[in-house]
Parts: C-alpha cells; sequence; structure tokens
C-alpha cells in the first residue's frame, strides 16, 4: 500500500489537531465544567481513529517530540524533520482554533494557573500528565509488539489519558497537556496577558523527554536489549503512580467526575503495560493472581516485589498531590456517618469485584477479553467509586490506601487506618481467586510464563 504524501499527513495533523482545540474552547467557554473532560477526549479519540493511518494522529507536538527522541535513541519513532513539519503544523492549527472559538463566543480566556497556585505546580501537572498522554502512545501506538498485535483500543487508551488528567490536573493548571492548546489559548487571549504557554510548553516537552526515556525502560526489547525484572517492578511502580496520582488530585480538586477519571486513568495505564509486568498496579490484585494459581511466573517472591513497588509508588504520588496541593490531603477512613462495619462491607465486596474482573478477563483463557480487558477493569473503579465512595471512599487497592494514609500523617492523619484498609482488600482479593477457581474450574493451568496480558 502506497504511503501517504507529506501533504495529506500534515493535513490530517492540522484537522485533528484544529477539532481538539476547538472543542477544548468551546466547552470552556460554555461553561460545561461537569462533561469538558469527556468531550475534549472523545474528540481525540474519534480523530485518531479516523486519522492515525494517515500520519499516526500525533495532534500534539509534544507527542511528535516524544517520537523524534525515541528514534535517536535507537527506538521506533519519527526523524526531527518530519516532527519539525508536525509541530509546525499543529501550532498553526492550534492558533487558528483559538481565532475560531472567540469568535464564536465573542470572548476567550487566558492560561494560567489556578488562584492559588504557582508556576512550578501548574508545571508539574503539565508534565506529568503530558508525560502520561506521550508515553501511553508509545506503548499503545508505536510499541513493536503493536505490529502483530494490531490492537483495536489504541485510540480510547490515548484519549482516556485526557479524562484522567482534565479532572485531576486541570483544576491547578487548565489541563493542557499539548504545546499547540498553551499556545493557541494563549494567542487568542493575548488581550488579557500572554506568556504562560512558554513555560507550560517548557514542561509539557520535559514530559515528552520522561516518556521517551521510560518507554526505553519499560521495553528495552524495541531498542535492541532484554526484559528483566527491573523493567516488571518499574511498570507497576509508574502504573501505580499515576493511578494514586489522578486519585488525589481528583479528591483535592473536588471533580466532577473523580470515579470515571480515576478508572480511565488506570485502563489508559492498563492498556500500556499490560504485557510488560502485567499492570496490576494494585497488591489486592497481585494478591489475587497469585492466589489462584494460574500464573506459575508469578511466585511469592514475585508477588512481594510488586507489592513493595506498588506501595511505593501510591506513598510517592501522595507526597506528589500533597506538594502541589501546598501540604493539603485528605483522610482515609469511613465518610460521613459510615461505620466501620459499613467500609468493611463495601471495601471486600468491590475490591473482590475488581479482582474476580482481572481474573477473569486478563488471566483465564476462556473468558479473556483480547481487546477490552482494560476498560472491563478500570469500569470495575467507575462502579466501585460511584456505589461506595459514600462508604468508604472506594480505596480497593492496598496502594491506594498506604499513599492516602502516609500523605495524610502531614496534617496529623493516622496510619493505622491503611492497615485495616489493606486487610479488607486483600480479603476481597482472596475471596476472587476462591471463587474464580470454582467458576473457571474447567481450565487448566496457564502455560508458563503467562500473566495479566492480552
Amino acid at each position: 500500500m502506497t504511503a501517504p504524501t507529506m501533504v495529506a499527513q500534515c493535513t490530517a495533523e492540522f484537522v485533528g489537531t484544529f477539532l481538539l482545540i476547538l472543542t477544548v474552547g468551546c466547552n470552556v467557554l460554555g461553561g460545561n465544567a461537569a462533561w469538558a473532560g469527556v468531550s475534549i477526549a472523545f474528540v481525540l479519540m474519534v480523530s485518531i481513529y479516523a486519522l492515525g493511518g494517515i500520519s499516526g494522529a500525533n495532534f500534539n507536538p509534544a507527542v511528535s517530540v516524544t517520537l523524534g527522541i525515541s528514534k535517536s535513541i535507537g527506538g521506533p519513532g519519527m526523524d526531527w524533520t518530519t516532527v519539525g513539519i508536525f509541530a509546525g503544523t499543529q501550532c498553526a492549527a492550534g492558533v487558528l482554533a483559538g481565532v475560531c472559538y472567540s469568535l464564536l463566543f465573542g470572548q476567550s480566556f487566558n492560561l494560567a494557573p489556578a488562584k492559588g497556585f504557582s508556576w512550578y505546580h501548574a508545571g508539574l501537572c503539565e508534565l506529568l500528565y503530558t508525560f502520561m498522554l506521550t508515553f501511553v502512545v508509545m506503548n499503545v501506538a508505536v510499541a513493536k509488539k503493536n505490529a502483530a498485535e494490531k490492537n483495536q483500543y489504541y485510540g480510547m487508551a490515548i484519549a482516556f489519558t485526557v479524562v484522567a488528567g482534565a479532572y485531576g490536573a486541570g483544576a491547578v493548571s487548565g489541563g493542557c497537556f499539548n504545546p499547540a492548546v498553551a499556545l493557541g489559548i494563549d494567542l487568542s487571549s493575548a488581550g488579557l496577558g500572554f506568556g504562560w504557554s512558554l513555560v507550560y510548553i517548557a514542561f509539557e516537552l520535559l514530559g515528552a523527554g520522561m516518556a521517551a526515556v521510560l518507554f526505553k525502560v519499560v521495553r528495552p526489547g524495541d531498542f535492541g536489549g532484554e526484559k528483566s525484572q527491573i523493567t516488571e517492578l518499574v511498570s507497576e511502580f509508574l502504573g501505580t503512580y499515576m493511578l494514586v496520582l489522578t486519585v488525589g488530585l481528583n479528591v483535592l480538586g473536588k471533580s466532577k467526575a473523580a470515579a470515571f477519571s480515576i478508572a480511565a486513568g488506570l485502563t489508559s495505564m492498563i492498556y500500556a503495560l499490560g504485557d510488560v509486568s502485567g499492570a496490576h498496579f494494585n497488591p489486592a490484585v497481585t494478591v489475587a493472581i497469585l492466589a489462584s494459581g494460574r500464573c506459575p511466573d508469578l511466585t511469592p517472591a514475585k508477588a512481594g516485589m510488586y507489592a513493595g513497588v506498588q506501595i511505593a509508588g501510591g506513598i510517592a504520588a501522595a507526597l506528589t498531590y500533597a506538594f502541589i496541593y501546598q501540604g493539603a490531603t485528605f483522610a482515609l477512613g469511613p465518610v460521613g456517618f459510615s461505620t466501620w462495619a459499613g467500609v468493611s462491607v463495601a471495601e471486600i465486596v468491590y475490591t473482590f469485584v475488581l479482582c474476580f474482573v482481572v481474573l477473569c478477563v486478563a488471566v483465564s483463557e476462556r473468558t479473556k477479553a483480547s481487546h477490552l480487558f482494560g476498560l472491563a477493569i478500570g469500569s470495575c473503579v467507575t462502579v466501585g467509586g460511584f456505589a461506595i465512595g459514600g462508604i468508604s471512599g472506594g480505596s480497593l487497592n492496598p496502594a491506594v490506601s498506604f499513599g492516602i494514609a502516609a500523605a495524610n500523617i502531614i496534617n496529623g492523619g493516622f496510619f493505622y487506618k491503611a492497615l485495616i484498609y489493606s486487610a479488607l482488600e486483600v480479603v476481597g482479593g482472596v475471596a476472587a481467586a476462591g471463587v474464580f477457581k470454582v467458576t473457571h474450574e474447567v481450565e487448566s493451568a496457564l502455560p508458563e510464563g503467562k500473566d495479566m496480558e492480552a
């Protein structure tokens, strides 16, 4: 099949970027706080599916730069000439989109950190979620395994990083994660002040560079290296870190879509790293898989290391959101008038749901969902978050519990609550393994090396 011409590719990049930034502006100026993140993410998703086969559907200079860095260090990616052409096209589309939404509404909005936050708070949010977005792009759309896998979830996985970041970090920085977005907003509102786009772009490009480096760490095979246990542990740390960070930012930012945002972040990271480490990101999930006996490669020693790095990732993320919110944290424990008895039932039951679904869609050969496994698992967080958020907070994960409790020590919180929550969550995981053995008793043990992969 003949490759698309550069004119076709640049047109695709212009159209996709223009639609993305026009949608950003219309949602902000239209005051659509509840659904703005979903609307923006979904225009990105449909554009990726529509134009990915033409230009690669970057629609973001940070994505193009990540591809350039990756190629420069010996991996898959894009030459710097194409990176420059694409980035210029994307920025031009962003500026035009900014002018268009300003004319549509007769007004514009300024780019700046939210009230009460400094440049480094907003910059850190931009760095981390631009990292997340570009890292997921590299893993689900660029990694060599995708040529054979031909996955159909790539557009959803990429778009869901926007849902995660928009509702989490958006309350701090506005949630650009894209130099073309930052530049388009800043230039269209130049009458209100100009300059913040330069700060945002600097942090976004740092996030892009971090994504390229860590892509090499988790996929050394794409760079001529060999996979090791360190690779798996880094994968588990990164996935858990981004999950718990999204939890904290949503809670502290009083997000209108916290459960969905958190679930979207989990879904994206599962798709990105499922074939690297199994993408457990949760000690209760690791315990459930170990207890199921279906993954010979997951030994008790390895499970212990997984749990250790997951908890470390959770604590690191909690300290990060506490830094961003200048020392603000929140407590772990019964919500409102709920009791510890209610918390016990809630955490056991919905951690069971999460772990049972993991076993069914990612471990079982009979019920494995080859393309929808990440969405199914992430949706369990949406289910639990809305169902029991008003009872226990809906942790469902010892790494989340440890992170929340550890950060809250800063403000006089008690760490012992994390131990109670974690015990309940592990009980839910073990129960899931027990029921799984009954429902899937006809299956034989998986071949050596199988884990939570698709």
